[in-house]
């Protein structure tokens, strides 16, 4: 299905707000605020003071993590009335890290537009200062809380060469650092809290030293981490065998075969074939 965007002001616009400074909203988000007919929102009282510094009045609806799946109908009986339903969250762009995966994906399938206007996100400023290799990245957003299940996370990680970019809370940064320095080794890492708040501060150093340094930051925190940097010679490494050195590392066959590719620098499908062919 292709989407022609502005045939129809209907459909479901989601909208960036703020991640801390309030001056970070474009114009657009603005227009676009005071012209849909309805808000959706993480917390009513939260979106209710950005609308009322930009003075703007509008009908807001409570939609969370918890809800968000009972406000399917809701919306798509708004839509099917032809008004112009916006969505925000309590910070930054919609559904990076945050709810409305799931409203979006009910009002694509029941053949409404999904407009999604570009503004604040919290890891783009993060990047782009840390100082740590731009590109490639991989945005993983928060790791899974408990420890277990964290810790196969990162090992599933630990062979991307690539920039990996993570969100943490004040309460689990320590563990967290403590968790990639036993499975990344000593990287470097780029530790980012309250972006564009008066507070804002940016720590460059290594998963080392920022374990030592954290106890007194607060806030929210993204985690810039450069990629595995080690040179291995996989020439005299049986494909079988490098294949299920990842698998058995945490990832899953699919990515490891792809990374396998590139680190032998052969078509996917080669090493697709020999690995199930064999194994």
């Amino acid at each position: 299905m292709i989407q022609k965007s502005y045939d129809d002001t209907a459909g479901l616009y989601l909208i960036p707000t703020p991640i801390g400074n309030l001056d970070d909203i474009t114009v657009r988000s603005l227009n676009t605020l005071r012209n849909v007919d309805v808000i959706l929102c993480e917390d009513t009282r939260n979106t209710g003071l950005l609308l009322h510094h930009y003075n703007i009045h509008k009908k807001l609806i409570s939609c969370h993590e918890y809800n968000e799946s009972n406000m399917i109908q809701s919306v798509i009986s708004m839509l099917e009335k032809g008004l112009a339903v916006g969505l925000v969250t309590d910070q930054g762009t919609p559904i990076i890290s945050d709810p409305g995966f799931i409203i979006v994906r009910a009002v694509i399938d029941a053949g409404y537009n999904v407009i999604s206007l570009p503004g604040a996100t919290a890891f783009v400023p993060a990047l782009t200062v840390s100082g740590i290799e731009p590109s490639p990245f991989l945005f993983f957003g928060f790791l899974n809380s408990k420890q277990q299940k964290q810790i196969s996370e990162l090992k599933s990680l630990k062979n991307y060469k690539c920039t990996l970019i993570f969100y943490e809370s004040v309460h689990r940064i320590k563990s967290t650092l403590q968790n990639m320095l036993d499975i990344f080794g000593n990287r470097n890492i780029a530790i980012c809290r309250e972006l564009s708040k008066i507070h804002e501060e940016i720590l460059r150093s290594n998963i080392e030293n920022a374990i030592s340094l954290v106890d007194n930051m607060k806030g929210e925190f993204v985690l810039i981490v450069e990629g595995n940097k080690e040179i291995i010679d996989y020439s005299n490494l049986d494909v079988l065998d490098h294949v299920k050195m990842y698998v058995e590392d945490g990832m899953n066959e699919k990515d490891a075969v792809k990374l396998v590719a590139q680190e032998r620098h052969v078509a996917k499908s080669v090493i697709y074939n020999e690995y199930h062919n064999r194994k």
